[in-house]
C-alpha cells in the first residue's frame, strides 16, 4: 500500500517538477481547445524557472536555467521557422528548459517527439486519410529539401495551414515531458 505521508513528503521534495507538470497540463488543455499556447502561460513559466533556479542554486543555477531555456527554444525553432509549429509550443518547451535545465529538456523533447509521432499517426488513422496525409508529408519533405529558405517554407506552410489537420503540439509536449518525469521518478 501507498503511505500518504510518504507520497506527500515526496511531492514536497519534488515541488518544482509538480509546478512544471501542472503548467504543462493547463497549457495542453488550452492548446487542445484553442490550437494555441498563450503567452500568459509561457512567459511566466520561463521567468519563474529563472527565478527558481537563481533563488535555490545561485548564479550557476541561473546559468543552467538560461542554457536550458535556449536548448528548449533551439530544439523546436527549426519546425517553427518553416511554419510547422506555433511559437507557443516553442516557448512551452523553453519553459520546461528554464525549470529542469538542459539534460532533462533533451530527454523530454525525445519523448515529446515520440508521443507527437504516435498521436499524429493516430489522428491520420482515425480519419482514414493515409493517402492525403502521406502526399502532404511527401510534399512538405520535398519542399524542405528543395527550397531550403525558411521564409519561403513558412509562407508555403501558412498558405497550406487551412487545409491541414493540425496537431496541437502542446499536448505531446505535456505527455512526453510528464512521461519522462514519471519514468525517471522525478514526480515522486
Amino acid at each position: 500500500m501507498f503511505d500518504q505521508n510518504e507520497i506527500f513528503a515526496a511531492a514536497l521534495r519534488h515541488w518544482p517538477i509538480w509546478v512544471v507538470t501542472a503548467t504543462l497540463i493547463v497549457a495542453a488543455v488550452i492548446d487542445g481547445i484553442q490550437l494555441k499556447v498563450p503567452n500568459w502561460i509561457t512567459f511566466p513559466m520561463i521567468i519563474s524557472g529563472w527565478i527558481y533556479s537563481a533563488a535555490f542554486f545561485g548564479w550557476e543555477g541561473l546559468g543552467w536555467s538560461l542554457l536550458g531555456t535556449v536548448v528548449g527554444l533551439a530544439l523546436l525553432m527549426p519546425a517553427y521557422a518553416i511554419g510547422g509549429m506555433g511559437a507557443g509550443d516553442v516557448k512551452l518547451l523553453a519553459g520546461v528548459g528554464a525549470w529542469v535545465w538542459t539534460n532533462h529538456t533533451l530527454y523530454s523533447f525525445c519523448w515529446t517527439a515520440i508521443f507527437g509521432g504516435v498521436i499524429a499517426v493516430g489522428m491520420v488513422a482515425y480519419r482514414k486519410a493515409w493517402q492525403k496525409h502521406g502526399a502532404q508529408f511527401m510534399s512538405i519533405a520535398n519542399e524542405i529539401v528543395s527550397i531550403r529558405d525558411p521564409n519561403q517554407l513558412s509562407a508555403i506552410a501558412a498558405e497550406r495551414k487551412p487545409r491541414m489537420f493540425l496537431l496541437p503540439y502542446g499536448i505531446p509536449i505535456a505527455i512526453g515531458t510528464i512521461f519522462y518525469f514519471v519514468m525517471t521518478g522525478m514526480l515522486i
